[in-house]
């Protein structure tokens, strides 16, 4: 087999990847992943060990362990272009020897839990409830650069949603929770999150300017599809979740609601709603 080359798997000078500065041993196979660089360490702040803490522009990582349970934990930035770089780039970590560039033959399968804030699309899901995504939908492009394995349900329950949002410049894409991560977190309400490529206008908010697709919340909030309704959006679930499918790992996505767009509320102490969140995924992990 021919090596990668060097333009396309790019190594720092220590042998670590380019952007997370990380070495195959640096991580887990249980990740978690966060927006927020100041959330890393109200992470792993739980853990009872640390036994790596690094860091490269947004990338900050901590490994450690809860009892006998290793996990890491790493701070991904906003939005899939992100997620794009953080999955490919763990994905090399678990899956290319480094030295060789070259995939190893057995292959490693990481699992990753994004613990994230979101807004609700529902006026019966209030703000201060945790919500794990059954479905990511991708309203954004990254997804489209990618073959994504998808079974026929999953491509007609899009279909059905495509139909109903109406919305003539965007090809969403869809990507059901892959594994059996999910299955932890059955206390939760489940729903289909919705990913947009920004936070303003791409999120139905209107500030300064009007945005160019009319009612977009409202579109979101009324669609039904076998069963699934759109329960909330963010920012990174389709995109982890998609690559999780490409890439054949497992993942989760768990949303704290922060803010109800139907019934324009906003939770009264943010912070103690993130905690509560991480230390409700880091007892499903360990117990």
């Amino acid at each position: 087999m021919q090596p990668i080359p060097e333009s396309e798997l790019i190594l720092n000078t220590d042998g670590s990847v380019y952007h997370l500065n990380l070495l195959p041993e640096d991580i887990a196979d249980t990740i978690i992943f966060v927006g927020d660089q100041d959330r890393v360490p109200e992470v792993s702040k739980h853990f009872d060990t640390i036994e790596l803490r690094k860091g490269k522009r947004e990338f900050i990582t901590h490994t450690g362990r809860i009892g006998t349970k290793r996990l890491s934990v790493i701070s991904t930035g906003i939005g899939t272009d992100n997620i794009d770089i953080v999955w490919n780039e763990l994905n090399q970590l678990a899956n290319i020897n480094l030295s060789t560039r070259t995939p190893h033959l057995k292959q490693r399968k990481l699992k990753a839990i994004r613990i994230g804030t979101s807004g609700s699309l529902q006026p019966d899901i209030e703000v201060n409830t945790i919500v794990a995504s059954s479905y990511g939908l991708g309203l954004d492009v990254l997804l489209h650069y990618y073959q994504l394995n998808q079974d026929t349900a999953t491509t007609e329950l899009l279909n059905s949603i495509q139909q109903q949002i109406e919305i003539p410049f965007l090809k969403p894409y869809l990507v059901k929770a892959p594994g059996n991560l999910l299955q932890l977190f059955n206390e939760c309400t489940y729903g289909i999150t919705a990913t947009c490529a920004g936070f303003y206008a791409p999120q139905g908010r209107v500030v300064s300017t009007a945005p160019t697709i009319d009612s977009l919340i409202e579109r979101l909030s009324k669609v039904t599809a076998a069963g699934n309704r759109i329960t909330n959006f963010e920012m990174e679930t389709a995109g982890i979740y998609g690559l999780a499918n490409v890439f054949g790992h497992e993942a989760v996505s768990i949303n704290a609601i922060m803010a109800n767009r139907i019934t324009h509320t906003f939770t009264r102490d943010a912070k103690k709603l993130m905690d509560q969140t991480i230390a409700y995924v880091l007892g499903k992990l360990t117990e």
